[in-house]
C-alpha cells in the first residue's frame, strides 16, 4: 500500500466541543472545502451564528435533546456513522439499510470536569453534572476506527489538520494513528480524574460514618488498579547525567511552585527542590504533620525563623533563630565546604539581609514562601541563580509517595508525622535538660531528611555534624564526627538524634566519645537494654520515641 493510499478522504465532519477555542476557524476551513459540517447544542450555534452552513445532532438523528442536554449524541445514526468500517460491504449494507451517512472526522472536548472539581465551593452535583458521557463516547468510537476516521480533541491540532486536509485531501494514516492516541490518552485521563475525586468522595463519607473503604479498616486505600492522570508540563535539558533524558508532569510548577528568576529547573534541581521543601515544611506552623510536638518550643510553633541547606537532597545545615540572616548563619556554619552550588530553603521570606549574605556563595536555587521587593532585585542579578517561591498550603503532605521497580511501583504513606517529645519515654536515669529536649526537638526533626544510616549532632537552633547513607549506624556517627572536627566544630554537649535504633552500644559510645550528652532515637532493637545500660554507664540521657523515619 502507498503512503498515498492510505489517506482518507473527508466528506462529513461532526463537531462537539465544550471548548470553543478555534472552533470557527476550523469550521470555516472545512466548509471552504467543502466538507459538511454536523454539530450539536452549543456547538452548532456557535458556527450558525459565524454564517456556517451546520446540521443539528437532532436533524440527523430525529431524536430530540433529552435529559436537559444528557442525551443528544448517543445515537445509531452518530456511532453508526462513525463506528463503520468502510471495507466491509455488510457495514455498508448496514449503513444503507439504516439510511446512515458515515461521519469522516470527529472534533470533540469534554465537558470540564477538572476545572470543576479545582472550583472553589464547586458542589456534589455541580462536579457530577460535569462528567461527559456523550464526549468520551464519541471519542472512543472515532479513535477505535481510526483506520477511517480521524478524531481531534485539541484545539492545537486543528491548525495541523486543516493543512493536511487542503495538502493531502485527507488525512494521512500517520496523522490518524496519532490523533486516535491522542483521544485514548484524554479520554484515558478524565477517567482517571474521575475516579480520583469519586474516590476521594467515598474516603470522606466512610469516615464521616465511621465505616471501613474497599473493606479495609485503615488508610490509606491502595487502589486495585493504579491510575494516574499527570500531563507533560516540560520536557527536561537531561535527567540526572546528560546522557539521561528526563521530563516534568503534574502541577508542581502550577499552584505549588513558582520559578521568579533564573534557568530552567533541571532534573536535579527538582529532585533537590522537593527534598528542601519537604524538610522545611517540618519546622512552618500547620505544616501537615499528623501529630503535634514538644508544645511551647521554637520548633513545634514554628515561630522561628528557619534555614536548611540541602546538596544532592541531603541536608547539609539547618538552622533557626530570631531573623532569616541567624537562621542562615547557623545552618552554613555546620557545613561551609558543602553549600556551594546548593539548595537554601528558608519558612519566611527572604529579606534583604538574608539576600546579602547568601549573595556571596552561589547557589543552585533559593527557595521561599516569598521574597521581599529589595531581595528580589539583589538576587535576579545573577542569572544563573534560581528562584522559586512556594506554597505551603497548596502542598498535600498526605499524598502517597512512588518508588519505580522494574515491572511496577511501590507506593506507602508519606512520612509526615512528627511525634510529641512530651509522650516520648525516658529510658536512662540521667534526665534530658529542657535545653536538651528543645535540641533533641529540633534534631529529630532534621535526621527523618537524611538519608539512612543517619544521624544529626545539634544544639538548641541548630545542627552541628550530619552523618548519612552509610551502610552502617557506627559509621554515619564517625563521618559526622570527623566532619565537626575537620571543620572545627566542637560537639562537646552536644545531642545526638538517630533515625533508627542503634544495634550495638558502639554507636552510642561513639557519638558520647564525640561530646553527645543526649541522644534521642526509636528504640525497637533487641540490644536495646545493652545500649541503655552504656547509656547509664557513660552518664548521658537517653529518649526513645518509638518511631522510625528511615529515608532510603
Amino acid at each position: 500500500m502507498t503512503p498515498q493510499s492510505s489517506t482518507r478522504p473527508v466528506a462529513r465532519a461532526l463537531l462537539s466541543v465544550f471548548d470553543k477555542t478555534g472552533l470557527v476557524e476550523l469550521g470555516r476551513g472545512l466548509a471552504d472545502l467543502g466538507i459538511e459540517l454536523v454539530a450539536s447544542g452549543g456547538t452548532a450555534t456557535a458556527l450558525s451564528d459565524a454564517g456556517l452552513a451546520v446540521t443539528q445532532v437532532d436533524e440527523l438523528t430525529g431524536s430530540p435533546e433529552m435529559l436537559g442536554g444528557r442525551v443528544k449524541t448517543l445515537h445509531p445514526k452518530v456511532h453508526g456513522g462513525i463506528l463503520a468500517r468502510r471495507h466491509l460491504d455488510q457495514d455498508r449494507a448496514d449503513l444503507d439499510e439504516q439510511s446512515i451517512a458515515p461521519i469522516d472526522l470527529v472534533v470533540c472536548n469534554l465537558y470540564p470536569f477538572e476545572e470543576t472539581v479545582a472550583t472553589p465551593g464547586a458542589s456534589y452535583q455541580d462536579i457530577v453534572e460535569k462528567i461527559d458521557i456523550g464526549g468520551p463516547s464519541m471519542l472512543r468510537s472515532a479513535a477505535k476506527n481510526h483506520a477511517d476516521v480521524g478524531v481531534v480533541v485539541a484545539p492545537a491540532d486543528y491548525p495541523v489538520v486543516l493543512a493536511e486536509l487542503r495538502e493531502q485531501g485527507g488525512l494521512t494514516e500517520a496523522t490518524r494513528r496519532r490523533l486516535a492516541l491522542e483521544a485514548f490518552r484524554r479520554t484515558a485521563a478524565y477517567d482517571a480524574a474521575i475516579q480520583a475525586w469519586l474516590g476521594e468522595q467515598v474516603a470522606e463519607t466512610a469516615e464521616t460514618l465511621g465505616e471501613p473503604v474497599d473493606g479495609a479498616s485503615a488508610e490509606p486505600v491502595f487502589p486495585e488498579t493504579l491510575l494516574t492522570r499527570l500531563p507533560r508540563r516540560a520536557t527536561l535539558r537531561y535527567g540526572e547525567n546528560p546522557h539521561q533524558q528526563a521530563a516534568l508532569y503534574g502541577s508542581f510548577l502550577e499552584g505549588i511552585a513558582e520559578q521568579l528568576h533564573g534557568k530552567e529547573l533541571s532534573y536535579n534541581n527538582l529532585v533537590d527542590v522537593q527534598a528542601a521543601l519537604a524538610l522545611i515544611l517540618d519546622f512552618m506552623p500547620l505544616s501537615g504533620t499528623s501529630s503535634s510536638t514538644a508544645a511551647g518550643s521554637p520548633a513545634s510553633t514554628g515561630q522561628d525563623a528557619t534555614v536548611a541547606i540541602l546538596k544532592h537532597n541531603t541536608p547539609c545545615g539547618v538552622g533557626s533563630g530570631a531573623s532569616p540572616l541567624e537562621a542562615y548563619q547557623r545552618a552554613f556554619e555546620t557545613d561551609p565546604e558543602s553549600p556551594f552550588g546548593g539548595i537554601i530553603v528558608c519558612n519566611r521570606a527572604y529579606d534583604l539581609a538574608l539576600a546579602r549574605e547568601v549573595d556571596k556563595i552561589f547557589s543552585e536555587v533559593l527557595v521561599a514562601p516569598g521574597f521581599d521587593a529589595d531581595a528580589l532585585e539583589l538576587l535576579q542579578k545573577k542569572k544563573n541563580r534560581r528562584l522559586l517561591r512556594f506554597d505551603a498550603s497548596a502542598i498535600d503532605r498526605a499524598q502517597l509517595e512512588w518508588k519505580r521497580i522494574y515491572g511496577g511501583v511501590l507506593l506507602q504513606e508519606a512520612d509526615a508525622t512528627l511525634e510529641d517529645l512530651g509522650a516520648a519515654e525516658v529510658v536512662t536515669k540521667t534526665q534530658p535538660t529542657a535545653e536538651q529536649l528543645r535540641a533533641l526537638e529540633f534534631c529529630w526533626r532534621v535526621v527523618k531528611h537524611v538519608k539512612s544510616n543517619a544521624v544529626v549532632f545539634g544544639a538548641d537552633g541548630r545542627t552541628l555534624a550530619v552523618g548519612g547513607g552509610c551502610t552502617s549506624r557506627v559509621d554515619a556517627v564517625h563521618n559526622a564526627a570527623a566532619k565537626a572536627a575537620r571543620t572545627g566544630i566542637s560537639l562537646a554537649g552536644s545531642v545526638l538524634a538517630s533515625d533508627a535504633f542503634f544495634p550495638f552500644p558502639d554507636g552510642l559510645e561513639t557519638a558520647v566519645d564525640a561530646g553527645a550528652r543526649a541522644i534521642i532515637q526509636p528504640g525497637g532493637s533487641n540490644r536495646d537494654e545493652q545500649v541503655i545500660e552504656a547509656a547509664d554507664r557513660l552518664g548521658v540521657a537517653m529518649v526513645f520515641t518509638g518511631v522510625r523515619h528511615f529515608r532510603h
